[in-house]
């Protein structure tokens, strides 16, 4: 068995505890892997690839709810917008105006976090405190996108102060998005993967993306 239950089930208990959303992240695993977690309940599955994503949506039960996690290039928002839960890395106003043509051609509303670049890595994404406070002010002319929160990534270190820090700072952005929205729908926070996960949720994350301590390491090709 290639998914580790064990683990999962005390992931998903101390989770819950916390009220906080796990995440599976199953990019590149084989649609098999991911048909084991959903039989033992499992419904948040993560993917950073619009291409595998599509596949496996095709795949796969329908009431899964699919998290696209990765950097999104405006022209593949056409290929997830018909079913995706919601979308993580909306990191630019042009990136927001897609995603809002093709939730108005579908006649629906996608929810989507705001990226915000808190690494110290320069090839992380994201937006910094004014491109936030410049989107936060347009959000009216995008009826149909529902922008439900923030979505950060620390850096790769084995500083867990560092980490601890750009964590602290993204609670910051969150905190002052929520009030500047004054909206009871800002509600996530989606900070924390395998190796961070409890130090994001000590600093408030409300949702973990967990890949590997769950699948084993990724094999790619």
């Amino acid at each position: 068995m290639s998914v580790q239950v064990s683990v999962y089930q005390s992931l998903l208990e101390w989770c819950s505890q916390r009220k906080v959303t796990l995440v599976a992240v199953s990019k590149t695993k084989p649609a098999s892997d991911i048909m084991e977690l959903y039989e033992l309940g499992h419904r948040d599955f993560g993917e950073n690839y619009v291409q595998e994503l599509v596949q496996k949506q095709d795949e796969l039960p329908k009431d899964i709810r699919w998290h696209f996690i990765g950097h999104l290039q405006s022209n593949k928002v056409k290929y997830i917008a018909p079913f995706v839960h919601i979308i993580h890395g909306i990191d630019s106003v042009k990136l927001l105006q897609e995603v809002n043509k093709q939730a108005t051609k579908l006649g629906r509303v996608i929810d989507c976090l705001l990226q915000m670049h808190i690494a110290q890595e320069e090839t992380k994404y994201g937006l910094d405190i004014d491109e936030l406070n410049n989107l936060l002010d347009q959000l009216h002319t995008f009826p149909s996108v529902r922008i439900r929160g923030l979505m950060g990534m620390a850096s790769f270190t084995e500083n867990q102060d560092q980490v601890k820090q750009e964590f602290t700072q993204l609670k910051k952005y969150f905190d002052h998005a929520k009030a500047k929205l004054a909206s009871t729908e800002f509600d996530t926070l989606s900070m924390g993967m395998s190796g961070d996960y409890s130090l994001a949720v000590e600093q408030g994350s409300t949702l973990v993306r967990i890949g590997s301590l769950l699948f084993g390491a990724r094999q790619y090709q």
